[in-house]
């Protein structure tokens, strides 16, 4: 068969300067603990303000219900507070080093700080860090991905207060944020998170605000572990199967069989998990086979739905929210898990941040990922986040923007040029509160943009990560590690760009069409001072106006719905045919983009993955073509 000019071409590039290339190795919630605020800063906290300790969010679905076989497990943190992106680095230690643990005696249930031995060396983990609750050091986490493809999730989960009752005076042992960032640190699998979570909790204690819970999960199975409160050591941890679905809101177990530890592959406890019950006469082992853990220390039965200012649309649903899952969405995909964390029913002002992790058997570790949205994914972008990324860009590190203490002293020069770059989390607030405000004529037409914005990031995943592993195979990690940081930084700076011309063209609108609504605040006698100056927190305000910002309403559409409903809107709102494509034009060559002379580090890759697929002795056209594929996308 005849050379197309092409190939021709191709031919000479790789002859006659990339022929040794040929011969490239191949490298084989958390509750609420009180807000511990003063009385003088209490003055809006008053009858109205209604602060329960609903927090957290997670969903799981096994391999079984999905429609390429991966777990999903996504969710988010309920916070009034900061959210920033990190990618924690390896660490190696000294022996004999320790790490800080506990809670202080500003918090509801106080407690005292100890040291505890830390791991000769930590893992690679992403996470959303945050700075709020009152006695909890920051920075404080519901957990993220690490580089062995564990993911967790943070829910509260409510212990009774009979149990409560023997709550220490003084609380020692780690808390919920600790024990999530230590199963990070050292985990390899979702069952060893739980064992790590439970011999912390046998062997130090455990500090608490009222109760907690985790959900853990690898590309195998997950597995929901509920640590209570009272100081009695109690936890226990149920498996979930390649053919459940889980809801945690708040986080909850089945009925436990008496003997339990006959069935270590199933149920995993403290030892005196069912003994403690026992002695306190809660629970006669005669009687029954079953032990229900809810029933006995928990304090809400699940599946019980309740409605409050904070979840207008409910919680405590877990069964229907399950049935959902498992039923109207499987099998489900990534892009549901998205949409279905993004759901406004539960992602409003409260949501601290958005993940969603697919995990499964990656070509790479370093190719792991997280889908993350760096506050409420209702109206903001999910990026993936790369367990083999570096770093990421200043806007998407902490700011000074709802963190806890800012406004008590002034910003330490070291600081400085941080604080003086632009805040993703701050922007796609905005965009949340000026959305939220008119839901019914803005929340589609945004939904659509960020989600042809994420279609666009998804479709391009699989030659970013050819790229990648070719890089990573051939013995240059560290370039494959910088290409991936690239990615990642790019990425990110395109949403926030996406998300600044977005809240642009919402703003401007309003002002158009109604004006900014200020304030009506409240009925201060004696005061001059205009509504506007007084306090935003919630309390003390009428009706309405004391809600939290939400963009839920009833009659807005019919939940859960697929990522991508509103596709026809894109580019409405931003005054074009077509919505923005992730990416500037000729900035990304060196990921694969045309246009500009190929690289040598592009060029070695396309000959790494081409190789892979096609024997050039054997079949020199089709490997050429491949070669040329890779280097046209």
């Amino acid at each position: 068969m005849a050379e197309t000019g092409a190939r021709s071409t191709l031919r000479a590039v790789l002859v006659g300067g990339a022929a040794t290339a040929l011969t490239l190795p191949l490298a084989g919630a958390a509750g609420e603990p009180g807000d511990g605020t003063p009385a003088a800063a209490q003055v809006d906290q008053q009858a109205g303000s209604s602060r329960e300790p609903t927090k957290s969010i997670g969903f799981y679905v096994g391999k079984d219900l999905t429609d390429d076989g991966s777990v999903l497990l996504g969710g988010f943190g309920h916070e009034p507070s900061s959210h920033w992106l990190e990618i924690v680095p390896r660490r190696e230690f000294a022996e004999g080093a320790t790490t800080t643990v506990g809670i202080t005696d500003e918090a509801r249930m106080p407690g005292e700080l100890i040291e505890i031995p830390q791991a000769r060396e930590t893992n690679k983990y992403i996470t959303s860090h945050y700075s709020e609750f009152a006695g909890f050091p920051a920075p404080l986490t519901n957990g993220g991905l690490n580089e062995h493809g564990v993911a967790a999730r943070d829910i509260w989960s409510p212990s009774s207060e009979r149990l409560l009752e023997f709550t220490d005076d003084v609380q020692t042992g780690p808390n919920y944020s600790d024990l999530s960032r230590i199963a990070m640190e050292r985990a390899s699998s979702a069952r060893e998170a739980v064992e790590i979570v439970g011999s912390l909790i046998d062997e130090h204690g455990y500090s608490s605000y009222g109760g907690n819970s985790h959900l853990f999960a690898d590309q195998d199975e997950g597995w929901v572990l509920v640590n209570y409160g009272g100081n009695q050591g109690l936890w226990a941890a149920e498996r979930l199967g390649p053919d459940e679905a889980r809801v945690s809101f708040p986080g909850y177990l089945n009925p436990f069989p008496v003997d339990f530890q006959d069935h270590p592959d199933e149920y995993l406890a403290s030892d005196n998990f069912i003994d403690f019950a026992v002695e306190q006469g809660w629970f006669d082992p005669d009687e029954s086979d079953e032990f229900d853990p809810h029933e006995v220390y928990g304090g809400l039965l699940p599946h019980d739905r309740q409605v409050s200012e904070t979840h207008p649309a409910g919680y405590n649903m877990q069964g229907e929210l399950e049935e959902e899952l498992a039923e109207e969405l499987a099998p489900v995909s990534l892009q549901d898990m998205m949409a279905y964390v993004r759901d406004p029913r539960w992602s409003h002002d409260r949501s601290g941040y958005g993940q969603v992790a697919q995990l499964s058997d990656v070509k790479h570790p370093e190719l792991n990922k997280l889908w993350t949205a760096v506050t409420g994914a209702v109206t903001t972008p999910y990026v993936p986040i790369y367990i083999g990324a570096e770093d990421v860009p200043p806007e998407f590190k902490q700011h000074r923007y709802m963190t806890k203490g800012a406004a008590a002293e002034w910003l330490a020069a070291d600081y400085a040029p941080l604080e003086a770059t632009r805040y993703a989390t701050r922007t796609f607030k905005r965009l949340m509160y000026h959305t939220c405000e008119d839901p019914e004529t803005f929340l589609q037409p945004v939904t659509a943009e960020i989600e042809e914005f994420e279609r666009d990031l998804l479709r391009e995943q699989e030659r970013i990560e050819r790229r990648a592993q070719a890089r990573l195979r051939s013995g240059r990690e560290e370039l494959g590690r910088e290409l991936l940081t690239d990615y990642v930084g790019e990425r990110l700076l395109d949403a926030l760009e996406l998300g600044e011309e977005v809240v642009s063209a919402v703003e401007e609108r309003t002002r158009e069409d109604s004006g900014i609504r200020l304030p009506s605040g409240r009925e201060l006698p004696g005061e001059t001072f205009r509504a506007e100056s007084q306090s935003m927190n919630r309390g003390g305000l009428d009706g309405a106006a004391n809600d939290i910002v939400h963009c839920y309403r009833e009659a807005l559409d019919d939940y859960p719905r697929e990522h991508g409903a509103y596709s026809d809107q894109a580019g409405d709102l931003l005054g074009r045919d077509k919505p923005g494509k992730p990416g500037r034009p000729g900035e990304l060559s060196e990921l694969g983009g045309v246009g500009a002379d190929v690289d040598p580090e592009s060029l070695r890759d396309a000959l790494d993955s081409a190789r892979q697929e096609h024997d050039p002795d054997a079949d020199w056209d089709a490997f050429a073509d491949a070669v040329q594929r890779e280097l046209d996308d």
